[in-house]
């Protein structure tokens, strides 16, 4: 017995026995076997809210029978093609294990709601994100240069003369010649006006008085006979006015802030080196510039 008991294969067998034993206690209380698919309850719960979300009903047996043969059928897949390494180097399977990556920053994020401090901080530092620009309210007659041709300043003259002595409330839309826009603008942005009048128009707008008929005034048409009822410059909202689109980017921001630093700390325990390309490489490069 004693001598059996020193036997090197003896030995191997028993460190064999003891591995096996261990093995199957792990995987009988972790992760299944190799070869074994477990379709859990939870599994199961999920693919039937799945279906009734989506069909407005539970399924039928048959349905519900599918349902599972497909399901064991995309867990045999998905292992095989594991096992055959076809996850490496897939750019569509690459890109989508990144934005889980990014989803898991992501909800670390969104558990914080800013306070009215953090928010008005912020549209105080972003100015540029939440300024209202000039608008105006203003009403427009249109001088057509090909129908006036060399009259064009003489008739704008004879016309704002008369517009401002009456006051121009009187068939005042009709004394101009036909044009595709309207006449009338009630609190236009300084950005609309530009879409359709120009630059020019627009930045004559902002240096005209408000109270009576003025111009003419150029655009990209022609010319422009304009008064101004109202004028509002450009100026910095009240946080309660914007408080919903302050809030959206302040957490867009934050999102933005902790993926980068969740990425940081990720990158740290790598050491990234970066080859460079060959010379053909590189003159392939520089052709395509």
């Amino acid at each position: 017995m004693k001598r059996i008991i020193k036997e090197p294969l003896v030995h191997f067998l028993l460190l064999g026995a003891a591995i096996f034993a261990a093995y199957s206690m792990v995987n009988r209380n972790g992760e299944p076997a190799p070869g074994r698919i477990v379709i859990s309850q939870g599994q199961l719960a999920s693919m039937m809210e799945g279906y009734t979300r989506t069909w407005q009903r539970p399924p039928t047996g048959e349905e519900w029978q599918g349902l599972i043969r497909d399901r064991v059928r995309e867990e045999v897949y998905y292992r095989e093609a594991l096992a055959l390494g076809l996850d490496k180097d897939d750019t569509v399977i690459r890109r989508r294990l990144r934005q889980k990556m990014e989803f898991i920053s992501d909800d670390a994020a969104a558990q914080a709601s800013p306070t009215d401090a953090e928010l008005n901080a912020y549209l105080q530092s972003h100015p540029e994100k939440f300024r209202v620009g000039p608008q105006f309210t203003f009403r427009q007659l249109y001088l057509n240069p090909e129908v006036h041709g060399a009259n064009l300043a003489r008739d704008a003259a004879q016309l704002l003369v008369k517009l401002n002595q009456t006051g121009g409330d009187a068939d005042w839309a009709t004394t101009g010649d036909p044009f595709m826009l309207d006449n009338r603008f009630t609190a236009a942005p300084a950005g609309e006006v530009t879409k359709q009048f120009g630059d020019k128009f627009t930045a004559r707008l902002g240096g005209l008085q408000p109270g009576h008929w003025q111009g003419p005034v150029e655009s990209g048409f022609g010319e422009h006979l304009v008064f101004i009822s109202e004028r509002t410059e450009g100026h910095l909202p009240a946080l309660a006015e914007v408080r919903d689109a302050v809030s959206r980017e302040w957490d867009d921001g934050r999102r933005l802030e902790a993926n980068e630093k969740f990425y940081q700390d990720l990158l740290k325990h790598y050491t990234v080196t970066i080859e460079q390309p060959a010379e053909e490489a590189v003159k392939k490069i520089a052709a395509l510039k």
